[in-house]
């Protein structure tokens, strides 16, 4: 009796599984087609055309992991938000200008200004066009492609109604996420001439929702003058009193650096240059002879601290330019900023610099004390410039922000509600030694841009491929104040260059 209970127990039991397998397999089954026809009728009716502006514009809605909004723009590049999470992304493509309204743009000295006027208002229009249609596609899809899968009313209604749930979910994941203040901070892809053009100038710094409509307006209006001109490019008028700061550093001896560090200070109309130390590798008089005469003809002030790889030659060279300030433990007002700064209390070109180092780091940390006495005794300094991180702690609380260099490797971080510290990668892509490397290091640079009252508002960080490249990105950051005091960050631990 119990060999025969036993045995109709196992096959009650094997019956069960084979049957939640089979329904298992079926629900996959179901789901993989539902996702399958929703993503395929994205991509095949998911775009829609419209106006906006002055443009010809396509809006796209297409599957994508992390979500957020392209604005492409040829020949530009293209502009990337973080506007929204979930598994859809938005693209909007400006393409040509319409022929009636570049007529108008050309006759009409006014005709810019009321064309992109309703550039907002457009967006939201093919937008919502889009939303629409990418719907419906992204349903029909899943409809269709499980009637040809299946050939069974009520399979076919099943899939419906989960492609329905899975689109109401991803939409209503990206209303919930939706971030309006995502157009601060954009982040730029193509040449670097064209990136003032396209991002514009950071002088005016909110996080409204409103301030959506004006930069939209503002970035139409920009493209429009460069489709409509055959001149130089348009960079925006700077706002009033302010200054604009590039932060280079670690330029060892890349000759090709000073021609995007040229470019830079043209097309962003930068006040004040700043360099945070090597700019030799060896620090021979030779080098610093031929490498230091470039910075005259950059025509701006140009103020440089001594590096670990800088010798007294390079800074003797570097003091003949007539537009270069050579800091070492003094202030000095530059561009309408006090700019405090010390050089690297070591030379080491043969690499032996190691911040980690107990002695080394007490060195480090006693140079940066004599500048923040020196900050203490003069009333205070907006910025302060060193070479090597380790000597920030002293200078915490003495000024709002801290440029340095040395690791090669771009960081911010702040040491408490009052201090920034802004570390920079290298200029000049390491030099030979990113040559060394499997992936080249990228030229890396920032603009800073600061009000009339030398507070700083906001920065651009710019990467241009290393050697044998010309990938441009440049991204735009906000800077708000905390509105809670975050901890103390630990005293970096610099990698020597």
């Amino acid at each position: 009796m119990a060999i025969r209970l036993r045995a109709l127990l196992t096959v009650l039991d094997d019956a069960l599984r084979s049957r939640f397998a089979r329904r298992t397999v079926r629900w996959l089954g179901i789901l993989a087609v539902t996702v399958t026809g929703v993503v395929l009728g994205l991509l095949i009716g998911g775009t829609t055309t419209g106006q906006l502006g002055p443009f010809q514009a396509e809006f796209s809605l297409s599957p994508g992991l992390h979500g957020g909004t392209q604005v492409v723009i040829p020949p530009l590049g293209s502009l990337t938000l973080d506007s929204h999470a979930g598994p859809e992304r938005l693209t909007i493509r400006l393409d040509a200008l319409d022929q009636a309204r570049t007529q108008k743009l050309v006759s009409d000295p006014n005709g810019l200004e009321a064309a992109s006027a309703s550039a907002f208002t457009d967006a939201q229009e093919g937008i919502t066009r889009a939303v629409v249609q990418s719907v419906g596609a992204a349903l029909l899809g899943a409809l269709l492609l499980s009637a040809l899968v299946y050939r069974r009313t009520r399979r076919v209604a099943q899939v419906g109604g989960l492609a329905l749930g899975l689109v109401v979910a991803s939409l209503g994941t990206a209303f919930a996420t939706f971030r309006g203040d995502a157009i601060d901070e954009p982040r730029y892809d193509g040449l670097l001439v064209n990136a003032p053009a396209v991002v514009g100038d950071a002088r005016k710094i909110a996080s409204r929702y409103e301030q959506y409509r004006g930069e939209l307006q503002r970035l139409v209006t920009n493209v429009g003058k460069l489709y409509t001109t055959v001149s130089t490019l348009p960079v925006y008028e700077p706002g009033d009193g302010a200054i604009r700061v590039l932060h280079v550093s670690d330029m060892h001896l890349n000759p090709g650096a000073w021609d995007v560090v040229r470019t830079v200070v043209q097309q962003f109309s930068i006040d004040v240059v700043v360099d945070t130390g090597d700019l030799t590798d060896w620090g021979t008089e030779r080098e610093a002879a031929a490498y230091a005469g470039s910075i005259a003809t950059l025509n701006v002030p140009y103020v440089f601290i001594r590096g670990n790889h800088d010798s007294a030659e390079t800074v003797a060279e570097v003091a003949k330019q007539k537009n270069a300030i050579v800091l070492d433990n003094r202030i000095a007002t530059v561009g309408g900023l006090r700019i405090a700064g010390i050089g690297d209390p070591r030379f080491t070109p043969d690499k032996t610099a190691d911040s980690n180092d107990l002695l080394e780091k007490r060195r480090l940390f006693d140079t940066g004390n004599q500048l923040a006495t020196t900050i203490d005794r003069a009333g205070g300094a907006d910025l302060a410039l060193i070479h090597d991180p380790a000597m920030a702690g002293p200078l915490a609380g003495e000024v709002p922000l801290i440029l340095a260099g040395h690791k090669h490797h771009r960081e911010v971080s702040e040491y408490n509600a009052e201090t920034l510290l802004m570390v920079q990668g290298s200029t000049g892509g390491a030099g030979l030694r990113g040559l060394q490397l499997k992936e080249p290091t990228p030229l890396a640079m920032s603009v800073l841009y600061f009000s009339s009252g030398a507070k700083l508002q906001a920065y651009d960080d710019i990467s241009v491929g290393g050697t044998g490249r010309s990938e441009v990105t440049l991204q735009r950051r906000i800077v708000k104040k905390p509105e809670v005091t975050p901890t103390p960050s630990p005293t970096p631990s610099p990698t020597p260059s």
